[in-house]
């Protein structure tokens, strides 16, 4: 679904931008919350350095932080095909229903509709279909109770593609968020990194409330736009779910007049999508292809924390709307400037 105004959007080349390599972060800070923050305040276009736990001073009594409590789960797995010398990766996107998996492999063309892949302790699984993206859809048979303790065990974390390294034990709670509890996801919603138990716990403090979402990140969101015409690009579609209790609590707080913080652009996905005026949402468990480029009027989220993601990503479209395109290009060559750290394992910003 492509959301824009009658408002002409830019074009994708207006987004232009080289980041530094050595900006680009490989591992993340040695605290949460302690990596730097650039806060940009709309209402009178300044830029503030501060640092990530100073975002408790954006709360006021009231106030909501919304946050999306997606888990991401260790999709990457290894397998013999057909019990011989041949190690194939198996990426796992998405349970289509129990046991039956989307999934990327690697290489593609030695992995056919036939094969057997044996994973070891007894697990196997049979490639029965290919997708139209150049995936696999593989059945799988195991003797155990459950897959997903063999996942967890022997799966590695889907690090994006610009982190260039192989994934490390630490990058199963690192690439994480500390509230992640509803497993789905194969990204993690990166903004929300940056959060600890005891920052959480200092903004409640401040007698603001934190609510949950969820959506399903999937490899889509590394997906490049391909055209100049923004109207032309269509998103993967995520599946999301917003309770009745958090759009209660979220339309509450807007009947009061509260801010209403958003932690990351799935968050803000999320919520846009079942807006059903500029002041109410309604619960919603279902899927989106919702795709927000500027010009776009938010309708739920006063504040937003997010990362420097990567230029004229779908990401950055988002970010672009709600910070407005010149001032959030010129956020990122001051934050160029300052060597922040960029990407899922970077530093974080906060549009005001």
């Amino acid at each position: 679904m492509l959301i824009g105004s009658p408002e002409k959007p830019p074009r994708l080349s207006e987004f232009e931008l080289e980041i530094p390599e050595n900006l680009i972060a490989q591992y993340p800070t040695e605290k949460r919350d302690e990596c730097k923050l650039m806060v940009l305040d709309r209402s009178d276009h300044s830029i503030k350095h501060r640092q990530f736990k100073d975002v408790a001073d954006y709360f006021r009594k009231g106030d909501i932080l919304a946050v999306n409590n997606t888990k991401v789960y260790p999709a990457r797995l290894f397998a013999r095909k057909d019990n011989n010398d041949s190690i194939v990766e198996v990426f796992l996107l998405r349970e289509l229903q129990k046991d039956l998996w989307e999934a990327m492999v690697k290489p593609a063309r030695k992995v056919r509709i036939g094969n057997k892949l044996h994973f070891g302790e007894g697990i196997t699984c049979d490639v029965i279909d290919n997708t139209i993206s150049g995936g696999r859809v593989v059945r799988f048979e195991y003797s155990v109770d459950s897959l997903y303790p063999f996942i967890d065990k022997e799966g590695l974390s889907p690090l994006p593609p610009y982190i260039k390294r192989d994934p490390i034990p630490d990058d199963k709670e690192n690439y994480q968020t500390v509230y992640a509890s509803q497993r789905g996801s194969v990204a993690a919603p990166t903004a929300g990194i940056h959060f600890t138990p005891e920052l959480l716990d200092n903004i409640r403090a401040k007698g603001a409330k934190v609510v949950e979402v969820t959506l399903h990140i999937g490899l889509g969101t590394f997906r490049p736009i391909m055209v100049e015409d923004l109207t032309r690009h269509n998103m993967d579609s995520e599946f999301f779910h917003i309770s009745y209790e958090a759009a209660d609590t979220l339309n509450n707080a807007r009947k009061k007049k509260r801010s209403i913080m958003a932690v990351g652009t799935s968050t803000v996905r999320a919520m846009e999508t079942v807006s059903v005026s500029r002041n109410q949402i309604t619960a919603k468990k279902a899927w989106t292809d919702k795709f927000i480029f500027p010009p776009y009027d938010f309708k739920m989220v006063d504040k937003l924390v997010t990362n420097f993601h990567q230029p004229k990503s779908t990401l950055m479209m988002m970010i672009a709307a709600f910070g407005k395109k010149d001032f959030v290009l010129e956020a990122y060559h001051e934050a160029i400037k300052e060597k922040y750290r960029f990407y899922s394992y970077g530093d974080a910003m906060l549009i005001i």
